[in-house]
């Protein structure tokens, strides 16, 4: 084989290989489901505030959803590598209130906000998704679920 061939397909390998590295590099990010079937249903109609707070079982359920579906983007155990916004600092703010009205409010107002994101996604203002959309795989209980577990590593946080 001619020793310019062999070169050149040697080159178009090595860049092929490098752009399947760069697709793969943010990891799998499909949506996987989260069985829910050990907690109690909440229903089709969405609930404020989330009804799993401060419930240890639904935060436990949320570990699993939250390593398979969100860990990759903002980290192990919630602690955001940078990728992604850390999650624990929206509730840290809310938790750090001192008149439990205003933080019950303000939890109910995050509880909101995460299930929009959570299921809709996020775009750039070009129209990339920055987070993809759980809307045809999670439901209510695994977004409040997932909501749950950041909730206990908020407080887990704040009690360092």
């Amino acid at each position: 084989m001619n020793p310019t061939k062999k070169s050149g397909r040697l080159a178009v390998g090595l860049l092929l290989g490098l752009l399947a590295i760069e697709a793969n590099a943010h990891g799998d990010v499909t949506p996987h489901p989260v069985d829910t079937s050990s907690l109690k249903p909440v229903g089709k109609e969405w609930v404020f505030p989330n009804p799993y707070r401060g419930n240890e079982k639904a935060a436990a359920v949320g570990a699993t959803g939250y390593l398979h579906n969100c860990a990759g983007c903002h980290g192990l155990n919630a602690i955001t590598g940078g990728v992604a916004p850390d999650l624990l600092k929206m509730n840290q703010e809310c938790l750090g209130m001192a008149a439990k009205e205003q933080q019950a409010s303000c939890l109910k107002d995050g509880d909101e906000y995460f299930k929009d994101i959570t299921l809709h996604g996020k775009k750039t203002a070009d129209g990339r998704y920055t987070m993809p959309a759980y809307d045809e795989v999670f439901t209510q209980e695994a977004v409040w679920a997932i909501r749950a577990y950041i909730d206990a590593r908020s407080m887990e946080e704040m009690k360092k």
